[in-house]
């Protein structure tokens, strides 16, 4: 369906502080970018931006459907972007905020939930800097894998960010300079063109 034929297209973007865009002085994040570039070549959007610091899959399964749904009433076209897991890594007291089996069980019944009522795509986390510890890089990323073969066993695009960001300076460097996890500009812009150039969201937004 073509944005361009309709009244509204409303777009909630459900996650953690990458989504939330914290650290970004201006105020957009990757979320923030992406609607406002598709905003610009002609598609009327309005934008709901659901990051919340910290959440982790628990947090945001117990949430979503109530914050979604009032955002994205029946009579209007409504789609759903997820990006959520490096906070379900964490170690805090001793083990991980989320055990890796509940991240797979959060993360396939919040998907399984949202794909029977809107066009959904997820978006996989974001790596970590401040803390160099080689043992978090595995868990983020074997969750992140298991992202998308959820995500492929429920036929929504899966878009495998960690892979990509871990490499980029720009999203070191700025996060490295800033608070140690969270980058600033040109961190956020270079996810955006991320998002910008993955065949699924083109498809959204052609």
């Amino acid at each position: 369906m073509n944005l361009l034929h309709l009244p509204q297209a409303r777009l909630c973007f459900v996650g953690d502080s990458f989504v939330n865009g914290t650290g970004d002085p201006e105020c957009l994040g990757w979320t923030g970018r992406v609607c406002a570039n598709a905003n610009k070549r002609g598609y009327d959007i309005t934008y709901y931006n659901l990051g919340i610091r910290r959440d982790t899959s628990t947090d945001i399964e117990k949430r979503w459907l109530q914050e979604v749904s009032v955002r994205l009433p029946k009579e209007y076209y409504g789609r759903v972007v997820f990006s959520f897991g490096l906070n379900d890594t964490t170690v805090e007291n001793g083990k991980t905020r989320v055990d890796f089996i509940d991240s797979i069980r959060n993360t396939r019944k919040i998907l399984n939930e949202a794909k029977q009522m809107y066009p959904v795509l997820m978006v996989g986390p974001a790596p970590d800097v401040e803390r160099e510890d080689p043992q978090r890089k595995k868990r983020t990323s074997d969750l992140s894998k298991q992202f998308a073969l959820i995500c492929d066993e429920l036929n929504i695009p899966y878009l495998d960010v960690f892979s990509i960001l871990e490499k980029s300076h720009i999203w070191i460097d700025e996060a490295r300079a800033n608070d140690g996890a969270h980058p600033k500009v040109g961190g956020y812009v270079e996810f955006a063109k991320i998002v910008e150039t993955w065949d699924a969201w083109q498809n959204w937004f052609p």
